[in-house]
């Protein structure tokens, strides 16, 4: 692997600024992500647009392998003005460049080294970090029909693989009250403020209610932005509570959603609305297990270093994968840290010797 010409490849995606909400953005750097994978892979990669969002696929015969990644970031458009692109002391910064840039950058050259990409699919999502809602059927689909996904996500801390992920659940629970005068003739409300506040203490217990009477694990369940209200001198008529659920198996997460499904009001005249639910299932340690102990063992012969292996609260593509039924190895992307962060950063020396491991995975597992 020639690492400056991984680095020339580096500093272009990052300077692409490609933010999920951003669809305009997207295509563009959809358009820089196609040509490097048209470049190392000497074939045009099909561009999806689904609701907008560009996915890119590449597919080289009876698919048997996935190499999954994606190329949108959390980064608004315009954060290269106070983060910009740099490579000093063997160190990488900028928007992205550790989730995931330099992992596609990887995953390109990982497969350009195939002797054969005979049995490959490529594919890059445009959407992972909003959740993958467009892309989604797409990668469970490719999945279902593979023997084995390597996931180029950025690694877990000191780079490891990450053979565990939390499932996700997202919500959003709505509480409508009645409005009236704070000061003239507040007992003609129905305090939607007061409601909320009951709401989010039973919400922040249901975590603690599933680890005393199950074997589930660590479980967290936690309201996180909140709103009501419209003035000083109004009772509320609306409040709202997002809440963000991770959960270590399918039987956690489904319990969950029971126990928000069976919340209720407390302040008479109030009544509640509760939307969302499960999105990423979790990735589960069998799922990883066999592909694992197989980059151990690829790692070794590569004299690369001993691979460790991490569960991690964070989601990615690789659960849908997983939850499709293919075995998933995921965190092969880049070493570094920071993500989605001021610190973002990837230490290059690591990316050639990633890219040969993955290379040489894909050669044994498109095989089968």
């Amino acid at each position: 692997m020639n690492l400056d010409a991984m680095l020339a490849d580096l500093e272009e995606l990052v300077l692409c600024e490609s933010y999920s909400s951003d669809h305009a953005a997207l295509a563009r750097s959809a358009r820089v992500v196609a040509e490097q994978g048209r470049r190392l892979l000497g074939a045009e990669p099909e561009t999806i647009v689904i609701g907008g969002v560009p996915h890119l696929r590449w597919t080289f015969g009876r698919p048997r392998v996935l190499l999954l990644g994606h190329h949108d970031t959390v980064w608004p458009i315009g954060s290269l003005r106070d983060h910009p692109w740099s490579l000093r002391d063997g160190v990488a910064r900028g928007p992205g460049v550790f989730d995931m840039k330099a992992g596609l950058v990887q995953l390109f050259h990982a497969a350009a080294a195939l002797p054969s990409r005979d049995g490959l699919s490529v594919l890059v999502v445009g959407d992972e970090e909003l959740g993958s809602p467009t892309s989604r059927p797409l990668t469970e689909e490719i999945a279902a029909g593979c023997a084995a996904t390597f996931v180029l996500e950025a690694s877990a801390d000191g780079g490891a693989l990450k053979t565990a992920r939390k499932g996700i659940s997202r919500y959003e629970l709505a509480v409508y009250g009645r409005a009236a005068h704070a000061g003239l003739e507040p007992e003609l409300g129905a305090n939607a403020g007061v409601e909320l506040a009951h709401q989010i203490i039973a919400i922040a217990d249901i975590a603690a209610r599933i680890r005393s009477s199950s074997e589930a694990g660590m479980v967290s369940v936690t309201p996180t932005m909140l709103s009501a209200g419209t003035s000083t001198n109004t009772v509320p008529a609306l409040g709202r509570v997002a809440i963000d659920v991770r959960v270590p198996d399918a039987a956690a997460q489904a319990r969950v959603d029971e126990l928000m499904r069976e919340l209720v009001p407390r302040v008479p005249g109030t009544r509640l609305e509760l939307r969302g639910g499960p999105g990423r299932p979790p990735l589960d340690p069998a799922s990883s297990a066999d592909l694992f102990k197989a980059a151990v063992r690829i790692a070794e012969e590569l004299g690369i270093g001993p691979l460790r292996g991490a569960t991690v609260g964070g989601g990615s593509d690789g659960c849908f994968t997983a939850g499709a039924g293919c075995p998933t190895l995921d965190g092969l992307g880049a070493v570094g840290g920071g993500a989605h962060a001021a610190g973002e950063h990837v230490i290059v020396a690591e990316m050639p010797a990633r890219a040969r491991l993955v290379s040489e995975l894909v050669r044994r597992f498109v095989q089968f």
